[in-house]
């Protein structure tokens, strides 16, 4: 009888082409004599032999579960369990060969890992389903999940999403949906965020992340901080199955089943929240409306060839502001805002298996957002008049802005993986992107948010079309020096063409691995990295128009420790230096990188310049135990500084400078039955810019002390949620319900600051206080 064993090795990450690969060592006896075997994925043609280490190298396979094939230079095959190997990760095995007269006729299979493709050596993480779909306090969402791992903070607290990774703003982030690249996964957003409130990928649909925070190699198109890869399953192939989901985020139901044979797979899955069914005004002003659609289908033609199509779209609308049920004195009491948006994206893969040593996919996609969005300034038209009616206020309060603006963005993109080529494996590949855009911005009374000391400057009118492009290569060479060393080099082209001008960068990224013994390996990483700031800014004001890319670097470098396949230790330090940067020509102390993302995107639309510069450092504990076992979980201690200058080169602490968090997630079986999981998060206070109050009562309206950018700090951030599931059968169909509380301590963290106008008084803006959350999965 063979055993198959797995050493431990880096984290798991995806790769471009998302094909599979099964690699490992094969030897015989106690004392691990080394064996010359041929190693093939059953009914294929990927085969390989082993070498007189008896390792035998990657071999490509499709996603999914095969049996392995071992043929002996005596002439006897040998067949494995089934392994199941993931899409773009490497499945790495031990083939442990008794002595030749115990040779049975199959093979046993006792343990699988996935590692990183080669080039990936640092700061890395796989997110598994179980991890989104069961932690307390995520609300079953990628981006709130990713917010608890290290070298992450969260952009805003309770209602949105937004994540900042190792000082970065949230558009420096990269959402990659089954190969199709996402501007924002999320609903209630514009079209210059990165965040929203809730996801629009079904948990139930996901079958795992990967989120890389630095280093990332170069295949990876642009993005200044972070790239989150999301990987959907595939439908069953052994029958229909329906399930129904109530939770935080809505009502819905996930359908799937098999088709051709067997030889494909179709999913769906469709959700709606349900909170205006109970209430037509939840204090806001009004009700939160989303739909989401998700789809995915696979079909398998012959043995080299796969395509798959998925689709995922939504639409949301929320009326924001003055009505019966908001809170005195709240900011929102003095505004009407109207949003609707809505944004899809899908796209076609072909996957081929070039033999044993090489894989490719060519992939066709596109991607559009759109929003409608109108905010009116109740005050301006006079106030609140004792007895008003609050239909007659809205009637005539005064519009300060008005979007109604669409982008779209087809891209052609191909990825190419050649193994063994002069010892090197070869990654090469390229794609061509094509925008259209069109903007409508308007706001007539000018800009008299809290920048300015001067009301109503910098009005807005466009109305424009635009076709911006974008085309890149790139090339990432990985090799290995005998099994200890493994070093990857490579760059990117990007060219970014866009209102007659055209800007060329050169992106080269290169990583390297020392395993100091079996579990234990040294890890740097080098890149350097180009974004282009968002459309919609160039285009609003002259200046903008010759924004150029901006540009991050980064070093990273640490230690990871296995000492068990479920068990990952690592300890890294990175420096990230940011160049290029996109900042305020009118406010010398202001980055973009220091205001951070934001729902209402007038106060971040003004003149601006390539003028800025930045750097964040940090160290960072990562400690993860998955599942496996009768508990889970993972706990991070990280401690950084983030720094950005203004027009006037002033560094000042960055608007998420956060220099300690602390994160611990985790869970337990309780039986066959019963689960709880807890998440519990601190992070030191936040930086904010205090009001100029003398300006600010005089004006009656919000204006900062751009003098002290960042000066003071709120108060520590702390949370606690707990979560208990129960499961059950009804007529034989598994169903789980479960209850929750968001932050049991009730502690009301602070958001932010505002201006109440009708007072003419600051106010702290707290967050969400008890929370309490229930949900049901029925499978049918």
């Amino acid at each position: 009888m063979w055993s198959i064993f797995l050493g431990p090795g880096p984290v798991a990450a995806q790769d471009t082409v998302g094909a599979a690969t099964i690699r490992g060592t094969v030897v015989q006896g106690g004392g691990g004599t080394p064996q010359i075997v041929e190693i093939c994925v059953a009914g294929t043609r990927q085969c390989v032999e082993t070498g007189p280490a008896g390792h035998f190298t990657a071999i490509n396979a499709r996603p999914g579960r095969h049996r392995l094939e071992v043929r002996t230079r005596d002439g006897v095959t040998l067949v494995t369990a089934e392994v199941e190997v993931h899409a773009g990760h490497t499945t790495d095995l031990r083939l442990m060969l008794p002595e030749i007269a115990a040779i049975a006729t199959s093979v046993t299979v006792s343990a699988t890992e996935r590692l990183a493709p080669d080039e990936v050596v640092t700061s890395g993480v796989l997110v598994q389903n179980r991890d989104i779909g069961k932690t307390a306090g995520v609300l079953q969402d990628v981006s709130r999940y990713v917010a608890t791992l290290p070298g992450v903070l969260t952009g805003s607290a309770d209602f949105r999403n937004d994540i900042i990774v190792r000082g970065g703003s949230p558009l420096e982030n990269l959402f990659i949906v089954d190969n199709i690249e996402i501007p924002n996964i999320n609903s209630f957003a514009n079209l210059a965020s990165a965040g929203g409130t809730v996801s629009l990928l079904d948990v139930q649909l996901i079958e795992e992340v990967t989120f890389l925070t630095g280093g990332y190699p170069a295949p990876y198109i642009n993005r200044l901080s972070s790239v989150v890869q999301v990987t959907q399953r595939e439908g069953s192939r052994d029958g229909f199955r329906a399930k129904a989901t109530l939770a935080y985020a809505g009502a819905g139901g996930v359908l799937e089943g098999p088709w051709a044979g067997g030889k494909g797979s179709w999913l769906m899955s469709a959700r709606r929240s349900f909170l205006d069914v109970f209430s037509d005004d939840i204090g806001t002003g009004g009700v939160p409306v989303y739909y989401s659609f998700t789809g995915k289908i696979v079909r398998d033609v012959g043995q080299r060839d796969r395509l798959w199509w998925t689709g995922i779209g939504g639409t949301d609308s929320i009326r924001l502001g003055l009505s019966p049920e908001t809170e005195p004195g709240s900011a929102l009491g003095e505004l009407d805002i109207r949003y609707a948006g809505q944004r899809i994206a899908s796209g076609i893969n072909w996957q081929r298996l070039h033999g044993s040593r090489g894989v490719s996919l060519l992939g066709v996609t596109h991607s559009a957002a759109g929003v409608d969005s109108t905010v009116k300034d109740l005050l301006r038209s006079g106030g609140f008049g004792a007895g008003t009616p609050i239909e007659d206020v809205l009637a005539a309060g005064a519009v300060t802005f008005r979007e109604d603006s669409s982008e779209s963005e087809t891209t052609i993109k191909y990825d190419l993986s050649l193994r063994d080529v002069a010892a090197v494996e070869l990654r090469l590949g390229g794609a061509q992107k094509l925008f259209r855009n069109q903007y409508l911005v308007l706001s007539p009374l000018g800009y008299d948010g809290p920048f300015t000391t001067i009301p109503d400057i910098n009005p807005i009118n466009v109305s424009e079309r635009i076709g911006p492009t974008q085309s890149s290569a790139y090339l990432q060479g990985t090799r290995h020096i005998g099994r200890r060393v493994r070093l990857t080099a490579g760059a990117r082209l990007d060219t970014f063409v866009h209102l007659g001008t055209s800007r060329t960068r050169v992106s080269p990224r290169a990583g390297g691995s020392l395993a100091l013994s079996e579990n234990v390996a040294w890890n740097a990483s080098w890149g350097v990295y180009h974004q282009m700031p968002p459309y919609l800014f160039l285009v609003t004001f002259p200046e903008n128009r010759v924004l150029i890319p901006a540009r991050s670097e980064h070093w990273v470098t640490g230690l990871s420790w296995a000492p068990d396949r479920n068990i990952r230790i690592t300890l890294e330090a990175y420096s990230k230096r940011y160049d290029d940067y996109a900042v305020a020509t009118q406010f010398p102390a202001l980055s973009f990188a220091n205001v951070g993302d934001t729902f209402d995107v007038r106060d971040i639309l003004y003149p601006m310049a390539s003028a800025g510069s930045g750097e964040a450092r940090g160290v960072e504990l990562f400690l993860e135990k998955k599942s496996g076992g009768s508990w889970f979980g993972q706990a991070n201690l990280a401690y950084s500084r983030a720094r950005h200058a203004g027009l006037d080169g002033i560094a000042r602490p960055g608007a998420f400078d956060r220099p300690l968090a602390v994160n611990l997630v985790g869970g337990r079986r309780l039986g066959r039955k019963w689960e709880v999981a807890m998440r519990t998060t601190y992070l030191s206070g936040r930086p904010y810019t205090p009001f100029d109050l003398g300006v600010s009562r005089s004006q009656r309206r919000a204006v900062f002390d751009l003098g002290s950018v960042n000066a003071l700090r709120f108060e520590a951030f702390f949370t606690l949620d707990l979560r208990l599931d129960y499961s059950f059968l009804v007529r034989d169909r598994e169903v789980v319900a479960y209850v929750g509380l968001g932050n049991v301590t009730g502690r009301r963290n602070p958001a932010g600051i505002g201006w109440d106008r009708t007072g003419n008084v600051p106010r702290i803006q707290g967050g969400i206080s008890r929370l309490p959350l229930v949900g049901l999965e029925w499978s049918f």
